[in-house]
């Protein structure tokens, strides 16, 4: 039984190129697009998988929408003598509406609902004047780079004359004189506090000294009035 012809829309179509040179990684993007109004869940395939790195290599596709697939082919040596037998394979479904596990549906799937669509891989190697632009493209943005990168610096040091530099170099010692001079008054005033503090600490001892006198003195004459009060009473018997 022919299997039924493929839902999903293909670009391109039939080949997938590669432009060397194919010493870096070498990238080409295959669309699929789903026009139904299904989901429907797709597998990219390669008769040479080590040489390819496919991103996404599954999947599935909603409905009327789109999907980039990213092909990349490894470095290798690039023989033109050898023509190239790498083939890819896009295969498809429709998805089941109460689908939750995709690969078991691909397990279960019957070849009567299996699609596929097959493209073949071209290598194109540049002629030798397109390599020599290719790299003089490559020079210049380096270039551009590095001048864009040293620009800012340039410039920083165009738009300051000597006249803004002295001006700048007299604002920085001002403003270091202005802090010595707030360091000088803070020290200042701190040795103002302490010179307070021992002054208070001071005149609080001495009239805690004034007090304790006084208090000897009370204390002295109150005995001498008791003593003499003692005496005269002694004194009074004796007479009697």
């Amino acid at each position: 039984m022919a299997r039924p012809e493929q839902v999903l829309l293909l670009e391109p179509q039939h080949e997938l190129k590669f432009r060397g040179p194919f010493s870096d990684v070498v990238t080409t993007n295959l669309k699929l697009s789903n026009p139904t109004d299904r989901n429907v869940c797709f597998k990219v395939k390669t008769t040479a998988p080590r040489r390819y790195c496919v991103r996404p290599n599954s999947g599935i596709i909603d409905a009327g929408t789109s999907i980039n697939v990213s092909v990349m082919l490894q470095p290798f040596d690039y023989d033109p003598n050898e023509k190239s037998k790498h083939k890819f394979m896009v295969q498809s479904m429709l998805a089941p509406p109460d689908m939750t596990d995709m690969e078991g549906v691909w397990k279960e799937a019957k070849p009567e609902e299996l699609m596929d669509s097959k493209l073949r891989c071209v290598f194109e190697l540049p002629a030798e004047n397109e390599k020599t632009h290719d790299m003089d493209n490559k020079i210049t943005s380096s270039l551009l780079k590095s001048e864009s990168s040293a620009l800012p610096q340039k410039l920083m040091s165009s738009t300051l004359d000597d006249g803004e530099v002295k001006k700048i170099m007299e604002e920085c010692k001002r403003l270091q004189m202005e802090a010595q001079r707030l360091r000088e008054e803070n020290k200042q005033i701190r040795e103002d506090d302490g010179l307070r503090m021992r002054k208070s600490n001071m005149m609080s001892q001495h009239a805690s000294v004034g007090m304790k006198r006084e208090e000897g003195l009370s204390a002295r004459t109150i005995a001498l009035i008791v003593l003499f009060f003692v005496l005269g009473v002694i004194v009074g018997k004796l007479v009697l």
